[in-house]
């Protein structure tokens, strides 16, 4: 009899341990074959994208893009690069979309198709605390004016300099802002809300120089072909959702004064 019950305790066991390891496959085999999307971000664009403490990813564009995930039952990946190689990736597929505030032209527009826009801002104008001589962007002739390299601000400068009269210096990462509080450069163009965060929490000589100078509007780019025109489809149906609901207003005011996701 106890041989008997100790064959059937093994035998339950086994059956016991079949299924649960079938269950843990199948866990693994469904998390394997979910669907995921890699975004690109510099992680250097407070409060858009930044690194937190503890070197985690933060900011407005990472919560805006959690969301999405969440509700389209997507993974969510973030690649950390240099703005001016994000581009680049996302042209050799190793990214599916940019999240880095990138700006809806023309240009972009005939390469690439963009998600419905999700940010509307304006580019503005940066100076020395001490320099009340740049208002304009006429008033920047002369001048050396910083900007992110490959960004649309350095195409906003380039397209008014006809004449070569601007001397635009090129950066990657923070250290604009601190040439111009050292006054190694007269200006910098950028957003207006990542100039605000700058000024609010840093000890450098700069300011907002006059009102922004040309509206703007965001959105995520993607390669042009079919499976991702079918997949813009499906974010576009979501950012929808999240406008209507008033989640992407929740977002914004999270980090910034105002609602940076209306007109």
């Amino acid at each position: 009899m106890k041989k008997r019950g100790l064959v059937l305790l093994m035998a339950v066991l086994l059956v016991l341990g079949v299924a649960s390891c079938g269950k843990k496959n199948s866990e693994v085999a469904k998390k394997e074959d979910s669907k995921k999307i890699v975004i690109g971000m510099s992680g250097g664009y407070k409060p858009y994208t930044f690194l937190n403490e503890v070197d985690e990813l933060q900011g407005f564009d990472v919560d805006v893009w959690k969301e999405i995930g969440s509700r389209l039952d997507y993974g969510i990946e973030f690649k950390r690069a240099d703005f001016s190689g994000l581009f680049g990736m996302l042209d050799n597929e190793q990214l599916n979309t940019i999240a880095n505030q990138i700006t809806v032209t023309k240009e972009r527009e005939e390469k690439y198709i963009f998600t419905d826009a999700y940010v509307y801002y304006g580019a503005q104008l940066l100076s020395h605390k001490d320099d009340d001589s740049i208002k304009l962007l006429e008033d920047l002739k002369g001048k050396k004016v910083g900007v992110s390299l490959g960004s649309n601000y350095e195409n906003i400068i380039r397209k008014l300099d006809k004449n070569s009269e601007i001397e635009i210096v090129t950066y990657d990462g923070a250290g604009l802002y601190h040439d111009l509080s050292l006054g190694r450069i007269d200006a910098v163009l950028m957003d207006k809300l990542s100039g605000l965060t700058v000024i609010e929490e840093t000890d450098l000589n700069i300011k907002l120089a006059g009102e922004p100078i040309q509206e703007l509007i965001n959105a995520f780019p993607f390669v042009k072909d079919s499976d991702n025109e079918k997949l813009v489809e499906e974010i576009n149906k979501v950012m929808k959702e999240m406008k209507n609901d008033g989640t992407l207003t929740e977002i914004s005011l999270k980090w910034f004064p105002i609602d940076i996701t209306k007109k």
